[in-house]
């Protein structure tokens, strides 16, 4: 009884961070950084990532780091790649590390970085009716590194936190010092070279809770909580969510005993800072822990909907696919790795 309270006080708590007293304000364009809204690995996208509840080992720090207790290997890595819409391109990868079969918890790093590709700068031409002028190709790019830790409290409850810390470099660009001048008049004393960049600290943490009746588990986690940043005049936050969701061996419930499958459902709410709450849900059929089938859904997007993907492992390595199709973008694929020891 103690433990469900504690988790309850723990999820009300989260959903109150996630959910701040502004709720006649529309959620629109009210976060920054929004790379780290992006899902990358393979096996948690092919099920709509509904992963909040899920063992996923190194994996869960991208997405409930107290999931990340759960794993019973020494050492894990995992590694994943996607080419995003418009040619983004995304790497990330995660260690964790459990010393002493679990004595001290599991020990975890992170990364991710994202490479926006080159982009032409222009200037508007002081010479108005000339219209625009060329600067610079710049090259913005993205990417967060962090720290993680879980703990198994009991044998059905674990926590775990992420600390992390998010850079972005938006390229170096020409700004006018003086304000009050004309921009008919701006000569090149006017003009100052500026480089936008920035780093700021996050916070990801989670709880996971199994039932004890059959495999049902329950878990919830934030991610991206921080202090207010900005580059020029408008702050902005980054792209904080609230997540709780619930995951279950739908085999479990079938009386004959099927040795060998397992099919795992798993439910996802979300509740983003800037755009409309959400479902999202993911399936995962697996033949003798070696050949997965994984489908997933997540509700109220505009541009795509259903997921899919596959994956295999054996020998401690996993290779993991996964597809999205989108009706005005072009379609995602994203690959992952998967290595313990």
């Amino acid at each position: 009884m103690k433990r469900i309270t504690l988790f309850a006080l723990i999820a009300v708590l989260a959903l109150g961070l996630a959910n701040p007293p502004v709720y006649a304000q529309k959620k629109l364009a009210q976060t920054g950084m929004q790379f780290l809204s992006v899902g990358t690995d393979a096996r948690a996208t092919a099920m709509g990532e509904a992963y909040t509840t899920i063992d996923a080992g190194a994996s869960s720090i991208f997405y409930n780091p107290a999931c990340m207790a759960l794993f019973s290997n020494t050492l894990e890595f995992t590694a994943a790649q996607m080419t995003w819409i418009a040619d983004i391109n995304y790497f990330s990868g995660a260690l964790a590390y459990r010393p002493k079969r679990g004595l001290y918890g599991v020990f975890g790093l992170s990364f991710s970085t994202v490479d926006y590709g080159d982009f032409q700068g222009t200037l508007v031409n002081r010479d108005l009716e000339a219209g625009y002028e060329d600067t610079d190709v710049f090259s913005p790019s993205a990417m967060a590194v962090g720290f993680s830790y879980a703990n198994a409290l009991t044998d059905r409850f674990s926590v775990g936190g992420t600390i992390k810390y998010v850079y972005q470099d938006l390229g170096s660009h020409l700004i006018v010092a003086n304000e009050s001048v004309k921009y008919s008049d701006i000569t090149e004393d006017d003009l100052n070279t500026e480089k936008f960049d920035m780093t700021v600290a996050a916070v990801d943490f989670g709880t996971f809770y199994r039932t004890g009746f059959k495999s049902l588990a329950f878990g919830m986690s934030v991610r991206n909580f921080s202090r207010e940043v900005q580059y020029e005049k408008e702050s902005f936050q980054l792209p904080l969510t609230f997540r709780i969701g619930f995951s279950v061996d739908v085999l479990d419930f079938v009386p004959m005993e099927l040795e060998g499958h397992s099919f795992l459902l798993a439910v996802d709410a979300a509740h983003p800072r800037s755009f409309p709450e959400y479902i999202s849900v993911g399936g995962e059929y697996t033949l003798m822990e070696i050949l997965s089938l994984r489908a997933g859904f997540i509700g109220s997007q505009d541009d795509y909907g259903m997921t899919a993907g596959f994956g295999v492992q054996k020998f401690g390595v996993g290779i993991h696919y996964s597809y999205s199709p989108f009706d005005t973008f072009e379609d995602v694929s994203r690959f992952s790795v998967r290595v313990s020891l």
